[in-house]
């Protein structure tokens, strides 16, 4: 039976990683976008849901989950989650059933359904 040999993707199924093709240059930057998006999506914190309009000082590794229609830099992103890393926006789609963390809600969101849906509050 011969061998069937399938093109190699250019990034995870799961969560969007990207590999090193062969003979690809500069590896480096593509190994640190996948560590960024792990730094990212692993233990997901988010700032808040449904954000429109990005923060005027926003910190290293701060999230948000942007609602449909987000204005200035995060314009046409709707429904991503926003993360400043290394002074831009890396934008990243939620994927069915990742679970965060929402600090401005005090609790466990999971989406589902192509929204945020609160799973646990943390009672005050």
């Amino acid at each position: 039976m011969p061998k069937v040999s399938y093109p190699m993707p250019n990034e995870t199924p799961k969560l969007s990683l990207p590999f090193i093709m062969p003979a690809q240059a500069q590896k480096h930057v593509t190994h640190n976008e996948a560590i960024e998006r792990l730094d990212l999506i692993v233990q997901l914190t988010l700032e808040g849901t449904s954000a429109t309009v990005p923060p005027a000082s926003p910190v290293a590794g701060q999230a948000w989950a942007l609602g449909a229609s987000p204005s200035g830099v995060w314009a046409g992103e709707g429904g991503k989650i926003a993360s400043w890393h290394g002074g831009g926006w890396m934008f990243v789609t939620p994927q069915e059933g990742w679970m965060a963390w929402c600090k401005d809600a005090s609790d466990l969101k999971v989406r589902t359904g192509g929204s945020w849906q609160t799973l646990a509050t943390v009672g005050t």
